[in-house]
């Protein structure tokens, strides 16, 4: 009994140890980058940031809306996904990590037809991605080396 109790609470001490204080903005995963590419039988855009969010959800919807402004956002493609990442921004303090286009057409992509950051406010970032093919499927998922998430477009 003591040898256990002894552990939970050397296990709930190292817990507490390990979570480094941060400012709010700090433990944001800080979009820097997307990168396009295509595959045998699928499209992926990638969403590369310096750590990973703590949480990503994905959705299709029938349009694109800002999330802040509340105002719809022209997306190429006939078919959308949502894609909405927590913890996760396009800025840090107010100034840019991802300096690129927030609205556009990827090159080279036969099925994804627009992309479009739709969200990046209180910590939530959102990049809506525009796709032709009604039948396609989609994945969302982390990876590390380099640190993204990767959207996959199948069909």
């Amino acid at each position: 009994m003591k040898k256990r109790f002894t552990a939970v609470l050397f296990a709930a001490l190292a817990m507490v140890t390990i979570v480094p204080q941060a400012s709010a903005d700090d433990s944001n995963a800080h979009l820097t980058s997307i990168v396009t590419s295509k595959h045998n039988g699928f499209e992926r855009v990638e969403l590369v940031m310096d750590r990973l969010p703590s949480q990503s959800l994905a959705d299709e919807v029938d349009e694109v809306w800002d999330c802040a402004k509340d105002v719809r956002i022209p997306v190429g493609g006939q078919n959308f996904l949502r894609t909405t990442h927590f913890d996760a921004a396009a800025s840090d303090g107010g100034k840019p990590t991802y300096t690129g286009p927030r609205n556009f057409v990827p090159q080279g992509l036969t099925n994804v037809k627009g992309i479009a950051i739709s969200c990046n406010f209180e910590s939530t970032l959102g990049v809506s991605v525009g796709f032709d093919n009604p039948a396609s499927t989609y994945q969302v998922y982390p990876q590390t080396n380099p640190t993204r998430v990767v959207i996959d477009i199948h069909g």
